[in-house]
């Protein structure tokens, strides 16, 4: 089973990825953590990914193309994988599909969980973490109820900034969403129902 998981930021992909990668036993591949380790391991493509970011340039989308390749080779992605954050753009879709097929694999299914931008602004303004342990709790977390660690609100989780994220998720995904549709691989969950309604609508989708 290959996922690709799409939704805004905030719209809750991380928790109905944990519970996929657990209940199905697939990888998890974010782009953002196979560049990091492909830095940090000096790898030739990793080398040239840093060579951007060092720059402060965008990573090239061959160079995260051939990362995701080199990951999806890896023993824990053969029964399946969730991809989080690539693909980004119908452009990156197509390249991505093009090596799939030469791998001789296919995405079953692009996942859009769907949150409306307001309750995300809210969600996100609200939104508290544990500096000891990462937990990601509410503004009624005085403590982390995990380690008893201090909650702290990151810089970013502000009204102004949240609706400015969401605005260029829009502009930069919609094409992707139109992919998916035409490709007859885009389903949609309502992502403001509790986690558990929403793996469950999940579950239903791909059962």
């Amino acid at each position: 089973m290959n996922i690709v998981l799409l939704g805004a930021p905030g719209a809750g992909k991380g928790t109905q990825a944990d519970k996929l990668i657990e209940e199905y036993s697939i990888a998890h591949i974010s782009t953002g953590n196979i560049l990091r380790e492909a830095v940090k391991a000096g790898t030739t493509l990793g080398l040239e990914a840093k060579s951007y970011m060092d720059a402060g340039d965008l990573v090239p989308d061959s160079t995260v193309i051939g990362l995701v390749k080199e990951r999806l080779q890896e023993d824990d992605a053969k029964n399946g994988f969730i991809l989080d954050g690539f693909p980004r753009t119908a452009t990156q879709a197509v390249a991505l599909a093009e090596e799939l097929k030469d791998m001789g694999r296919d995405i079953d299914y692009a996942i859009a969980v769907n949150v409306a931008h307001e309750v995300i602004v809210d969600r996100l303004c609200n939104r508290r973490l544990c500096k000891v342990c990462g937990f990601i709790g509410s503004v009624d977390d005085a403590v982390c109820p995990v380690c008893g660690g201090a909650m702290y609100q990151r810089d970013d989780d502000n009204p102004e900034t949240v609706r400015n994220r969401l605005d260029v998720y829009e502009k930069s995904t919609a094409p992707l969403i139109d992919y998916y549709r035409n490709a007859g691989l885009l389903v949609e969950v309502d992502g403001e129902m509790s986690p558990e309604d929403v793996f469950a609508a999940i579950q239903a989708i791909i059962a």
